[in-house]
């Protein structure tokens, strides 16, 4: 009877742990990527006014790039304390941070009302969210992966990767219901109600994690109080700098490819005619194929190791980038959805196991810094330098439909991922209390 009781509280911590990630990384990343949302049909208009639309548009994708530059040195700080003293507390803080930002920016006053002080401030809370979700991730990927047994470290972590696309298909969602409104409307108030319903979720994910147990495979490496390092990110540039080095190149294909997927190709379909209706449509359907694909393969890593997955990706992706723009050019209302679908179930196969992969390089003591930083700062070079540098071909190839920079330009970032996952050791076997040879 006690073994059955013990259990059964075991599989009721380990579900409320899952639960946590899932729905703490979605609440994260709907905030995040809202603004990417908001960069494209928005804040050109709304906090650049004086500029040209080419020239505010790049200026709008501007400040969602800041937001990527603030995202490695969240890592860092919530990488240490969440190595030194726990993941549940950084991700306590993490998710408070997030989601007052995103109000913030819900409430913020236009370029009309008070000048040069509201891209200032916008700029300042988008800051805010990259430090916030610099931290985030981490914490959500190792309380999974930390918990999980044997053989299913992939999957488990791959919960929280499922909170990407999910905030993104939330994200997305709310703005295809607000863009519904007139356009005096939703630019007038509409458009900040998906960023003031922020509160809702962040009272739920707060809830969840507040009771969650912190990570068995930390309280095991804390007991050794000796081997802790005063300063995490000094020790892993010490002992692991390789590691360290193909962990941010091993993430930065990926999100070089998904930023332009839902930033830069949402204003480029209205380039080409599209409405803002049907881009968020192709942004929901991505999101869904997205979502249905991460947690496949990162299960499928576990069975047949995590490089063969993420080559096999790498080399889809890449080839998916010269099919993309194409499809998009047909003013097809239906190719534009297959674009997204293609686009966005091509990049699961390494976002699926992409957690596990960079977490299981590093030992306990700098996993959460390990982990973050790469993630973060691939993050920055892919994900957040990706739109502006697609819109700067863009323009030199002469506007839309010339996208053919574009494509090998994402085709380029694939092929660096697949060099580097071809150099990482295999990791899907790997004992995640022993440290790092």
């Amino acid at each position: 009877m006690t073994v059955v009781a013990g259990h059964d509280r075991r599989t009721a911590s380990n579900r409320r742990v899952l639960i946590s990630s899932f729905i703490g990384s979605v609440v994260e990343w709907y905030d995040f990527l809202l603004y990417g949302t908001a960069s494209a049909l928005v804040f050109n208009v709304l906090f650049f006014p004086e500029l040209s639309s080419a020239a505010g548009t790049i200026a709008a994708f501007g400040t969602l790039a800041v937001g990527y530059l603030a995202r490695p040195l969240g890592g860092i700080v919530f990488g240490h304390f969440g190595d030194r003293i726990g993941r549940k507390r950084m991700l306590v803080a993490s998710i408070l941070l997030m989601g007052l930002s995103t109000l913030g920016i819900g409430l913020l006053p236009t370029f009309d009302q008070i000048g040069i002080w509201a891209p200032i401030l916008l700029i300042a809370l988008r800051l805010v969210q990259g430090f916030a979700v610099g931290g985030e991730w981490g914490g959500a990927v190792l309380m999974t992966l930390e918990h999980a047994g044997a053989g299913r470290r992939g999957l488990w972590s791959s919960v929280a990767q499922i909170g990407s696309p999910a905030g993104l298909l939330l994200s997305t969602a709310a703005f295809s219901l607000v863009a519904a409104l007139p356009e005096e409307q939703f630019l007038s108030w509409g458009w900040r109600l998906p960023f003031i319903a922020t509160v809702v979720l962040i009272g739920v994910g707060l809830f969840i994690r507040l009771g969650v147990a912190e990570s068995p495979v930390f309280e095991q490496a804390e007991a050794r109080t000796a081997d802790r390092p005063k300063a995490p990110i000094l020790t892993l540039m010490r002992e692991q700098p390789k590691d360290a080095l193909l962990a941010t190149l091993i993430g930065f294909g990926p999100f070089a490819a998904n930023s332009v997927l839902i930033s830069f190709v949402v204003s480029y379909a209205a380039q080409v005619g599209f409405s803002r209706a049907e881009a968020l449509n192709g942004l929901i359907v991505g999101s869904v194929a997205s979502m249905i694909g991460v947690p496949l393969f990162a299960a499928l890593s576990d069975r047949i190791g995590r490089r063969p997955v993420y080559l096999t990706g790498a080399l889809l992706l890449g080839l998916n980038a010269f099919l993309l723009f194409p499809l998009v050019n047909t003013g097809s209302p239906g190719l534009l959805l297959l674009a997204f679908a293609l686009g966005m179930g091509t990049h699961a196969i390494m976002f699926g196991p992409m957690g596990a992969l960079l977490s299981e390089l590093f030992g306990t003591r700098t996993r959460y810094t390990g982990a973050s930083v790469g993630y973060q700062v691939a993050s920055v070079i892919g994900g957040g330098l990706a739109p502006l540098i697609a819109g700067s071909l863009l323009a030199a190839a002469g506007g839309a439909p010339n996208a053919i920079y574009i494509s090998v330009f994402m085709a380029a970032t694939c092929a660096v991922t697949a060099v580097a996952a071809w150099l990482a050791r295999e990791t899907y076997r790997s004992d995640l209390t022993a440290e790092p040879s």
